[in-house]
């Protein structure tokens, strides 16, 4: 199912309305900067000093990427949403909570670690600018799909509460698409 960042984005619009979605999604999307700097840093010292280790990043990419739709297929097919509002914060708060957020989540992290290797070109030595390149590209998708979901998110509440057919195709969808991403990144 979503994640804990699109479930936030999710009842923070869905409670509160769509600016207070959109502001947790920008601090989120600014967490992505200090995951990109990390990967960038590190990642490229690495595949510049062994193709092995970025052999090795991969596959171990691929197969967290696996483990992660095994865990979706074992997670119900859900999506509870509260029916109280929750408190109303500042924007300066909500954008700091989401910048956090994304940070201290070390699955994201990972994420980067097993998708990024599979898009990077060894023959070209400019790893940094690549994975620069590729984080922004991330964040850019992600502000775009959070806001899009800050949006709908007032008209979707009675369909996702009603609605299981949904969340069960959701689910599927994404076990599809980890397995998907994780054969690339193999390949």
């Amino acid at each position: 199912m979503p994640g804990p960042d699109i479930i936030y984005v999710l009842l923070q619009s869905i409670s509160n309305g769509k600016k207070y979605g959109i502001i947790t999604a920008l601090g989120l999307v600014s967490g992505i900067i200090v995951h990109t700097t990390l990967i960038a840093l590190g990642v490229s010292e690495m595949v510049k000093q062994s193709e092995n280790i970025y052999l090795a990043i991969k596959i171990f990419g691929a197969f967290y990427l696996f483990y992660l739709a095994y865990k979706v297929y074992k997670a119900p097919a859900s999506i509870e949403i509260p029916e109280n509002e929750l408190v109303k914060e500042n924007f300066t708060t909500l954008f700091k909570r989401g910048f956090f957020m994304n940070v201290l989540n070390p699955k994201v992290g990972l994420f980067f670690l097993a998708f990024f290797p599979g898009f990077i070109n060894l023959h070209n030595r400019n790893t940094i600018l690549q994975i620069y390149t590729l984080g922004f590209l991330f964040m850019l998708q992600a502000l775009v799909i959070f806001s899009f979901v800050s949006i709908l998110a007032d008209k979707m509440t009675s369909f996702l509460r009603e609605n299981k057919k949904f969340n069960h195709y959701l689910k599927y969808a994404q076990i599809v698409i980890f397995i998907g991403i994780g054969i690339f990144i193999l390949l």
